[in-house]
């Protein structure tokens, strides 16, 4: 089933604030960028999809990716609109070819579990803190307690809750996590349960939803991940035990921002150069990252990227000199070649 809980924002209008008037435009797209394409050819891709940089966003998603599902080759194709380029929306076409690697999600439950009044209002202050502090450019957050502290003091006054909460209700929010139909609510569910004391109790609770249905629920998932490899990294007594293998599949997810969460997660992961987690990338995700490593869009790309110059078995001195002086290629060669 295809996935339409992300939307391109192709039949909304921007709207641009002018002294006199407000103006409203139809978006265009700024960057048109790839992946998943190995046999099938990209002139193919952009024909079908009748678009191009500084043509209007696709006026169906669902209409489009029907379009790019027929053609010869392709199992399924992913739209993905993503902010912003001077303005304007950067869109990735994503291909699955047949014979691809697939990153199997499950099917969304179909329960009625719904978090208690005081869990749901809770993550609801929090959001409402997250927001404004956005809006103040307060964003910094702290791992090293395994889970997210912001720097914001309202927002982390309310994150400051979430372990007891967690410890109290722990339960409940696995039984919403694995049987609420509701992905507002289990996004809720993995966001806090990671704030558990002991975060090994929780560890298979987070990995399960690192295969949910929603992205949303995906993403929560793998910000908790990320956050637990840092404790774990600093204090080996928590003997938590992060397998590069979650996040190496999820490199080929159809969805845009799984592959981009992934790459952060394995960032992370790969910190300490810890040689057996370089090895399971050189197998495994190799060439996944560097089809990211050459997306036109230099911040999206940079941390695939870093990964492959880790690959190759760089300093992170010599994988920064060949970025600055835009040699990008230089250091694909050099992984492509350690890894035969």
């Amino acid at each position: 089933m295809r996935s339409v809980s992300l939307v391109l924002f192709a039949a909304g209008l921007v709207c641009a604030q002018t002294p006199a008037t407000t103006v409203f435009q139809v978006p265009r797209i700024a960057v048109l960028d790839f992946y998943g394409l190995h046999k099938v050819s990209e002139n193919k891709v952009r024909q079908t999809l009748g678009a191009k940089e500084g043509d209007p966003l696709p006026a169906s998603k669902g209409a489009t990716e029907e379009k790019l599902d027929a053609i010869s080759g392709v199992v399924e194709s992913h739209l993905e609109a993503v902010c912003c380029e001077h303005g304007n929306p950067i869109l990735y076409v994503g291909i699955e070819e047949k014979g691809a690697p697939h990153f199997e999600l499950r099917d969304a439950p179909e329960g009625d579990a719904m978090l208690s009044d005081e869990l749901s209002s809770t993550y609801r202050r929090f959001m409402d803190a997250v927001s404004a502090a956005a809006r103040n450019g307060s964003t910094d957050e702290d791992l090293t307690e395994g889970h997210s502290r912001m720097a914001d003091p309202t927002a982390r006054a309310v994150q400051d809750m979430f372990p007891e909460l967690a410890r109290t209700h722990l339960e409940e929010l696995r039984g919403v996590l694995r049987n609420s139909a509701d992905e507002d609510q289990r996004a809720m569910a993995v966001y806090m349960i990671a704030y558990a004391p002991k975060k090994i109790d929780v560890l298979d609770d987070i990995q399960y939803a690192l295969r949910d249905a929603d992205p949303g629920v995906r993403s929560n998932a793998t910000k908790a991940m990320i956050a637990l490899m840092v404790l774990a990294r600093n204090d080996s007594s928590q003997q938590l035990k992060i397998e590069p293998t979650w996040f190496i599949e999820m490199l080929n997810s159809l969805s845009w921002s799984d592959r981009n969460r992934a790459v952060q997660a394995l960032q992370t992961l790969t910190d300490s150069g810890d040689p057996q987690v370089l090895q399971q990338l050189r197998e495994r995700a190799l060439p996944a990252l560097i089809e990211m490593a050459r997306w036109k869009i230099l911040r999206h790309a940079l941390p695939a990227y870093v990964l492959v110059g880790r690959i190759a078995g760089m300093s992170q001195e010599e994988i920064e000199r060949a970025w600055n002086r835009g040699d990008r290629e230089a250091v694909i060669v050099a992984a492509t070649k350690k890894k035969r």
